[in-house]
């Protein structure tokens, strides 16, 4: 666990010993702290849009005495996994283009507006508080949840962009987009840990419908979610 003077004196470490310009998308706690939103963090989240990019960094964390670990004891067999380094308490996972299930999309690197400069050479740039609900979404933790919430409850979201960003995804090849951000959102709302302006969920639901009138790639798994977010809406209702 770091917190926010932590991160900045390793961004700015290695900003200096970086070789040439390189620029990097936070997301994940990461985001949230260079955004106020969060005091520490376990991991330092980036994504990196050229492979060339990612390898450059990754060289210069190993130039630092960074030490690579097995990303599969963090996150098993899925795909688009990151590549994991620890730099002293620092805990690197570095990401290229995708992140698991989730696509950091044109649209999110266009959001990126806040853009920080570390050293000589760092220039990191700030995901979207939508876009990390977005790819919070897409996992099952609790502490993912906890983020949710605290984004939802400290920024004032603009929910079509929310709800945009998720049917995006689904072009993009995460099937579960809209299933999960519905879920998750579902979920905190009836803990009483946010308020949902009226309306949005049924939005999520007719687009999932409308996802399941195309085929999706699997269209039975999702048909039976699908029921039973109806259930629980109709109960909740």
């Amino acid at each position: 666990m770091i917190d926010i003077r932590q991160q900045e004196e390793v961004f700015i470490t290695v900003g200096n010993a970086l070789d040439r310009k390189i620029t990097a998308y936070a997301i994940g706690g990461t985001a949230m702290m260079l955004r106020g939103l969060k005091d520490a963090t376990l991991d330092i989240d980036l994504v990196f849009e050229s492979s060339k990019d990612r390898a450059d960094f990754i060289s210069t964390l190993e130039k630092l005495e960074a030490k690579r670990t097995d990303a599969t004891l963090v996150y098993g067999m899925k795909k688009n996994t990151p590549i994991l380094l620890n730099l002293g308490e620092a805990k690197f996972d570095l990401f290229l283009d995708k992140i698991i299930t989730s696509t950091f999309s044109d649209k999110m690197k266009e959001r990126a507006k806040q853009i920080n400069e570390f050293g000589e050479n760092l220039i990191v740039k700030v995901a979207d508080p939508v876009d990390v609900i977005i790819m919070k979404s897409a996992t099952s933790r609790e502490k993912d949840l906890t983020d949710i919430a605290a984004i939802i409850n400290k920024v004032s979201i603009i929910w079509d962009v929310l709800i945009d960003e998720a049917r995006n995804q689904i072009f993009l090849g995460n099937e579960g987009a809209i299933l999960d951000l519905g879920e998750k959102l579902e979920k905190l709302g009836n803990r009483k840990e946010i308020k949902i302006p009226g309306g949005i969920l049924d939005r999520l639901y007719d687009l999932l419908k409308e996802q399941i009138s195309k085929k999706a790639n699997h269209p039975n798994q999702i048909k039976n979610k699908q029921k039973n977010i109806r259930k629980r809406h109709s109960i909740n209702q």
